[in-house]
């Protein structure tokens, strides 16, 4: 029996958070992450403000122990978006390494994504991400994400990766480069 995983969607926005403006970003986000499967235990909308956002991560991952914590909104220029300055006031380790994937792979499809501040990172035994708000990019970086996610998880608990099953961990041994051959 597989156990899901403990995942946490959080949109940092003011007209989302007021009841402005629907959350379809949020909806995806949570369908995605039941496909893994995961549970979706918490599903937030805050408005844009650093302490308010601090404090919910806190609350993710310390109170609720959520494995997974996965931030839209609040990553761009705009005088308001403090997501990538929240996480870092939480976060114990950076990941840099995902955020610059994401980055890279939305390029592809959005010019716009070399102006995200997004980042990634590790709280105590949770995994924080700060993924684009836009629907399509935001198919594009969980799908990054997915070969990835359980090594991290299992990696952050202190267990040996999934060495081997995701394919962008395993790779062939050294003496095997197709530069030596």
């Amino acid at each position: 029996m597989i156990i899901p995983l403990k995942a946490a969607v959080l949109t940092a926005g003011d007209p989302s958070s007021g009841g402005k403006r629907e959350d379809p970003s949020g909806r995806l986000l949570r369908d995605l992450l039941e496909s893994l499967p995961a549970e979706v235990v918490a599903y937030r909308v805050v408005p844009d403000d650093k302490e308010v956002l601090i404090k919910t991560f806190i609350h993710l991952a310390d109170i609720l122990s959520c494995d997974l914590i996965l931030t839209i909104g609040g990553t761009g220029l705009g005088p308001r978006d403090w997501t990538p300055e929240a996480t870092r006031e939480v976060i114990e380790k950076e990941i840099p390494g995902i955020s610059e994937a994401i980055r890279e792979s939305s390029l592809k499809q959005m010019p716009g994504a070399m102006l995200s501040r997004a980042v990634a990172g590790v709280r105590r035994t949770s995994l924080i991400i700060n993924l684009p708000a836009h629907p399509a990019a935001l198919k594009d970086a969980f799908e990054i994400l997915r070969p990835v996610l359980s090594s991290a998880l299992q990696l952050i608990k202190g267990r040996p990766a999934d060495s081997g099953k995701s394919p962008s961990l395993s790779r062939p041994p050294f003496s095997e480069h197709p530069l030596l051959r």
